[in-house]
């Protein structure tokens, strides 16, 4: 037979073989109902291409180790006391300056099953049980914390803690699904982000079968939508408003590709946003003429999580990945992104061709006005391996990471 007839069977036999799945091995077997979305991601030349010569994370501390599992989100309490962060069991700790303690939790359903387990890993087929706390914010007048817990939607807990309340856990009568990170305005205005409509953090089928497994399986299904939502692209992503007057929850935008971390600027005028497949910030406009529009602030050297503000108005955003070639070809094709989800590749090696290569850390900070002024990073994954959050406090960054056991704090110079 001729080689290219060879060629053309072998191809056939491959089609086949995705368009049937018969023995239930692809990424995706278990969404029957997966579709892929082409993406038009920002052109090349926009991407910054500044780099951390020096790696400079890798001068980073490492705190907590084996204390804290999966601390996503970091804050401090209006007189200063803290870290606060949210874990993977369900609980918001509290550090007291000697040791941790429970201070909250998002879900009443507290047993055996929310105990503490060996990683972050461990929770992810009964979070939406125990509650999954991601977004953290103090409201600086009431002292309240304010929860964005990934199943239970937008929750509110007193200074004192205990169990949280719940705010709203829908939209125009659609169910809040992805819970993600929020900020609060100085009238108590909750601004915060549902990052999919489609897809939660976890789906039982593909844990149950994925967490016996791989390590990186049940990453993939942890990280910033770099799972599902992340495969598929779609645009369910919802930015919303909290009315704690009217208790009104208000749709503000529609349409988005995995809306993330939520801040205020220093004065109040606007906020920003990460819009995580897209790789950008965008800032929405609270007061002046463009007050309720939105616009681009800037175009990422990667894929970003959350974004916080520093006391001199700047913006330090998380990057999950930085961007790649395999990614940006997968973004403009989906029908090859869903051909090659449907081969039986491990999960290990999708993770890895969409991170990269391997686990690295990379934080960069911008102006008001979405100029790059800073990058840092651990591109070897040495020290800092994963950064899903940022907080600048007191001359220290502190970095948590849904995937890590521990906090990151690096001394700025």
């Amino acid at each position: 037979m001729a080689p290219a007839r060879v060629l053309a069977v072998i191809f056939l036999l491959l089609a086949l073989y995705c368009g049937t799945d018969p023995f239930k091995h692809s990424a995706i077997s278990d969404f029957p109902d997966f579709e892929a979305y082409r993406v038009e991601l920002p052109d090349w030349s926009l991407i910054p291409t500044d780099r951390d010569a020096e790696n400079l994370l890798q001068k980073s501390e490492i705190k907590f180790l084996d204390q804290v599992q999966g601390p996503e989100s970091i804050a401090f309490d209006p007189l200063g006391r803290g870290p606060y962060t949210g874990v993977a069991d369900g609980r918001i700790l509290f550090w007291d300056g000697k040791s941790w303690t429970d201070f909250a939790y998002t879900s009443s359903n507290r047993s055996e099953i929310c105990d503490p387990k060996p990683s972050p890993l461990s929770y992810l087929k009964n979070e939406h049980i125990c509650g999954r706390p991601l977004g953290l914010r103090f409201h600086k007048k009431t002292g309240d914390l304010y929860i964005a817990d990934a199943y239970l939607g937008l929750m509110k807990v007193g200074p004192e803690g205990g169990l949280a309340t719940s705010l709203t856990t829908e939209a125009e009568g659609i169910p809040l699904r992805f819970t993600n990170d929020l900020d609060i305005d100085e009238e108590g205005n909750v601004y915060f982000t549902d990052s999919s409509t489609k897809y939660q953090r976890r789906f039982p089928n593909a844990c149950n079968r994925m967490v016996s497994t791989s390590i990186f399986a049940v990453i993939l299904l942890l990280v910033l939508g770099t799972s599902y939502n992340w495969f598929s692209l779609e645009d369910s992503g919802r930015l919303l408003k909290y009315n704690p007057t009217t208790k009104e929850t208000t749709v503000l935008l529609r349409n988005l590709r995995f809306p993330n971390g939520v801040s205020l600027s220093k004065d109040s005028s606007f906020f920003v946003f990460c819009e995580g497949s897209m790789g950008r910030l965008r800032k929405y406009w609270l007061k002046g003429e463009k007050a309720g529009t939105s616009e681009v602030l800037a175009i990422l050297p990667g894929f970003p999580d959350n974004v916080r503000t520093n006391e001199k108005g700047e913006f330090w955003v998380a990057i999950h990945c930085r961007r790649n070639m395999y990614l940006y070809l997968c973004a403009l094709y989906p029908k090859i992104r869903k051909f090659l989800l449907k081969l039986p590749i491990s999960a290990k090696i999708h993770y890895l061709l969409h991170i990269g290569g391997k686990l690295h850390a990379a934080v960069v900070k911008y102006s008001p006005e979405g100029k790059l002024l800073q990058v840092l990073e651990d591109s070897q994954g040495k020290v800092v391996r994963a950064v899903s959050e940022v907080e600048e406090k007191d001359g220290k960054l502190w970095m948590g990471s849904v995937l890590m056991s521990f906090i990151a704090v690096y001394n700025l110079p």
